[in-house]
């Protein structure tokens, strides 16, 4: 059974959040940032595993819509807040995408109140400059296997305006090149945007501006290094942004695992459910 609560921030902002499952509590971190919760298949694929705990971050999906303020400090508040209100003591993380950074900068801010982390198709903490060139070079090569996708694609971007019809096929177009499956690609990515919420773009641009001023520092690195919790790095093979980007943070953690599973992309729940299903289990 799920339950869906209301969990108010200190600052008074209301986030949308949800529970089922038995087991290990474990809370998930969408990607973005701007996006919302995608996590049903995980809760179900989990839910003899786990107690998940699913929400919006703030100004995103079916959480209140504010005016920020859009930092990872916030962010972090605002999952501990989150903790709080399902009165949980420690939980196990998991955070896909941005959230495996947002999860990551919790855990590094709160070691105390994780048991484990889990960063799914993350991107290290290294600069995005050691990785972003060829991430958007292998998301122009993949989305070029379909022409006429890339050619919508870019007709939908260079509208000064667009629906909210023509918004969701632009990022259902662009979110098939995270598929390693190309004749299920389509069908992965529609099924992502439903239910579709629009992306907070505001928060996606503010929170990947502080991103490239922040990360990548001797300090983090430092800080990573005396994390004492287990740490499980899980890829696809196949995911566009390179899985070099991650070698930094592997490097950098004292107890942690990596696996990648290797007919996945960027989400790899997604195409190898089991293979997700089995190397969370093993942290959990």
């Amino acid at each position: 059974m799920t339950w869906t609560r209301t969990v108010t921030t200190d600052d008074g902002v209301r986030l949308w959040a949800s529970r089922s499952g038995t087991g290990t509590p474990l809370v998930l971190c969408h990607g973005g940032p701007g996006l919302w919760d995608m996590f049903e298949d995980v809760a179900e694929q989990l839910g003899d595993l786990a107690t998940s705990v699913r929400w919006d971050q703030r100004g995103c999906g079916r959480s209140q819509r504010c005016a920020g303020p859009w930092t990872t400090d916030r962010f972090v508040a605002d999952l501990d807040a989150v903790r709080r209100h399902f009165g949980l003591r420690r939980m196990a993380l998991l955070g896909h995408s941005w959230g495996a950074q947002l999860a990551l900068s919790y855990a590094l801010a709160h070691p105390e109140r994780v048991s484990a982390l889990v960063c799914v198709a993350g991107t290290g903490i290294d600069p995005d400059a050691d990785w972003h060139p060829a991430y958007k070079a292998n998301f122009r090569a993949r989305l070029g296997e379909r022409p006429e996708r890339l050619a919508r694609g870019q007709e939908l971007t260079d509208r000064p305006q667009l629906t909210e019809a023509e918004d969701r096929e632009r990022a259902v177009l662009q979110w098939s090149a995270e598929f390693a499956d190309r004749a299920r690609d389509l069908e992965h990515a529609r099924r992502t945007a439903d239910p579709w919420f629009g992306v907070n773009t505001e928060c996606d641009k503010a929170l990947n501006a502080e991103r490239k001023r922040t990360w990548g520092t001797a300090e983090l690195h430092a800080a990573c290094r005396e994390l004492d919790l287990p740490v499980l790095i899980l890829d696809g093979a196949h995911d566009i942004r390179p899985r070099s980007a991650v070698d930094s943070l592997e490097r950098a953690l004292p107890r942690v695992r990596r696996v990648v599973l290797p007919d996945a992309g960027h989400l790899p729940w997604a195409e190898d459910p089991q293979g997700f299903r089995g190397a969370v289990a093993d942290v959990l």
